[in-house]
């Protein structure tokens, strides 16, 4: 095969039942958005309420409702959406919403007449991101509005929540113990406007493994459920007992000797030092190979990591392999749990000056998946 990209599902599986483990009587959501973060988002989540997930949530509502397709019923919030989407296929199929506006408030409150059902809500409240969710000065009204439709029947509020700013800096930040009071204090607004919420959540992967402080009822690891480095400051995936589910593959598609003083691929940006054999690997941006990887990012190929040679193209990138005996067919691995000295996802991210989680989500549909393993 041209190039895979190998999905260990008894990893992800095992992962999760490492983070429920961690996250003490919180509950687990396991996030799946962006096709399971590259992995699959369908299998991912199979192999996350395997290992004990107990919610699932996702960004956009094609994707609640691809979970719901799937034969999911686990309980599913979905967080975004714009101001023309019909929200009734969702209410239909019991996905929860985020729910950052008392416009959105309203639409919900439209989608639950029209399908005869009361639509699920999570309150979302801006602790300090400045990103979605109602600021400070909207917040009460947010909780009165919320409130009053409740009472009437139409919707129900499931949760409150926020997201952190800085989680992987770990609790003694300054600006997350600053959200972690702004959501304290939303939480007491809420309850004195009469919401009650079945669920608390703000923890993300990082703060589930460094802030047991902001576990409340439920926590919404996403990286971490892929073994992903959230939080590389306090350690490697290992070090929390979490393992890398993708390893990316590819094989040489071809090998020829040059001279001394070759440019390599466009704007020869590498230029061979002497005498060399060069290896074409057919995989590019076009896959999801960043092209910052251009002479920064090793691959596994001959039994030693090498730096890609030259520009990364659409389609391809060019490794130096010296006199060594390589030849087309022969195996090469971009990143994978690092068992056989290959390089790992955050090796990756460190070559191309980005995090973990872009490097494996930016794996295009060019890459078939092969999973193994039966999510335990």
């Amino acid at each position: 095969m041209r190039s895979v990209a190998r999905v260990d599902l008894d990893a992800i599986c095992d992962n999760t039942a490492v983070l429920r483990a961690r996250a003490g009587g919180a509950e687990v959501m396991a996030v799946v958005k962006a096709d399971g973060y590259g992995h699959g988002m369908v299998p991912a989540a199979h192999a996350a309420v395997r290992g004990g997930a107990t919610w699932l949530g996702v960004a956009f509502l094609e994707e609640a409702l691809a979970l719901r397709a799937a034969g999911l019923g686990t309980p599913l919030l979905a967080w975004l959406f714009s101001p023309v989407e019909d929200l009734a296929p969702a209410v239909a199929a019991g996905v929860d919403l985020g729910v950052y506006t008392p416009a959105e408030l309203a639409r919900a409150q439209q989608a639950a007449a029209r399908t005869g059902q009361t639509a699920r809500l999570h309150l979302k409240v801006d602790s300090g991101l400045s990103r979605g969710g109602a600021g400070p000065d909207a917040w009460p009204d947010l909780c009165e509005a919320a409130a009053k439709a409740q009472a009437d029947g139409s919707v129900t509020v499931v949760g409150v929540w926020s997201h952190l700013a800085f989680a992987e800096d770990g609790p003694a930040h300054p600006v997350n113990r600053s959200q972690t009071e702004r959501f304290a204090q939303a939480l007491e607004i809420a309850r004195a406007r009469g919401v009650e919420p079945q669920v608390r959540h703000l923890a993300n992967s990082a703060a589930l493994l460094t802030a047991p402080s902001t576990h409340y009822d439920l926590v919404r690891p996403g990286a971490a459920l892929y073994g992903l480095s959230a939080a590389p400051d306090f350690g490697r995936p290992q070090d929390f007992g979490l393992r890398p589910a993708m390893t990316l593959r590819a094989e040489v598609a071809l090998t020829k000797r040059v001279p001394a003083g070759a440019g390599v691929s466009y704007r020869h940006r590498y230029t061979t030092a002497a005498e060399t054999t060069l290896a074409l690997v057919p995989l590019g941006y076009g896959d999801g190979v960043p092209r910052a990887a251009t002479n920064s990012a090793a691959v596994l190929v001959g039994g030693r990591q090498r730096t890609v040679a030259g520009t990364v193209a659409m389609d391809q990138f060019v490794v130096d392999v010296g006199d060594d005996e390589v030849r087309a067919g022969d195996p090469v691995v971009l990143f994978g749990p690092g068992d056989d000295g290959e390089p790992t996802v955050q090796d990756w991210a460190a070559a191309t000056g980005t995090i973990d989680y872009e490097i494996v989500t930016r794996v295009g549909g060019r890459v078939p998946r092969d999973y193994v393993g039966g999510g335990r």
